[in-house]
């Protein structure tokens, strides 16, 4: 066996067959069969003994891959080997990206080498925004989201993205994940998107379930939030 095979056969050997049925009904876009069925915290351990793989590289650069779990192991790996060097990770970044293909291993990708230069990434975010490619965007909503509701945060970023001209279900979603998380922590500043109706309705309404479902607000906001869905 070739020693490239042998990182994708470790994760054959990970294999929970019952994970796998339960990850296949939450990632209805994906082919079961492409799912080996891993379960995130023994992949995350994977990844570090075999960041040092004599075939690693050539690992990273066998793209596409087949297996959803190759493309997490892609992302952990590239997060593990550049978690120091910011510019070298988005170099890799630019070519892992093009290839997620779906919500999970998507959201999984959370580069804390981002926090090196917040401003530097923020323009690679705004390029993200803009593609066509569905899982692309959804990453650039989503890293801001983690990285840039706090300090980071500005009132442009929500300009931004009412700019966001792709309409799919999963970066409509993400973007209410976004709005629903930036209520949290930049209430101020994101209120009056909802109570001036100015988001798409499907991102509006989903914004508010998701602002309901938290516990991070009273019973009094949530009623306020209903108040204010689109209605019909």
């Amino acid at each position: 066996m070739k020693q490239i095979e042998q990182i994708t056969q470790g994760l054959w050997d990970l294999q929970d067959c019952s994970y796998r049925d339960f990850q296949a009904k939450l990632i209805p876009t994906l082919d079961k069969e492409k799912i080996i069925g891993v379960r995130t915290p023994a992949l995350r351990k994977y990844a570090k003994e075999v960041m040092h793989h004599p075939q690693v590289k050539a690992f990273l650069l066998r793209l596409p891959h087949t297996y959803y779990e190759e493309n997490n192991l892609h992302g952990e790996l590239l997060c593990l080997m550049y978690k120091k060097d910011l510019e070298g990770f988005l170099a890799q970044l630019e070519k892992y990206l093009p290839y997620i293909d779906n919500w999970a291993t998507c959201d999984m990708l959370a580069p804390k080498v981002f926090c090196q230069d917040l401003s530097l990434v923020y323009q690679k975010i705004q390029t993200w925004l803009a593609s066509e490619q569905e899982y692309t965007v959804r990453f650039g909503i989503v890293s801001l989201m983690r990285f840039y509701l706090d300090e980071a945060f500005q009132p442009e970023m929500l300009d931004r993205l009412m700019q966001v001209q792709l309409d799919t279900y999963y970066v409509n979603m993400a973007l209410a994940w976004y709005y629903s998380m930036a209520l949290v922590k930049q209430y101020e500043a994101v209120i009056p998107l909802l109570e001036n109706h100015v988001l798409k309705p499907f991102v509006h309404n989903q914004t508010i379930q998701k602002a309901c479902d938290s516990k991070r607000f009273s019973q009094t906001q949530k009623a306020y939030f209903k108040s204010l869905r689109w209605k019909g």
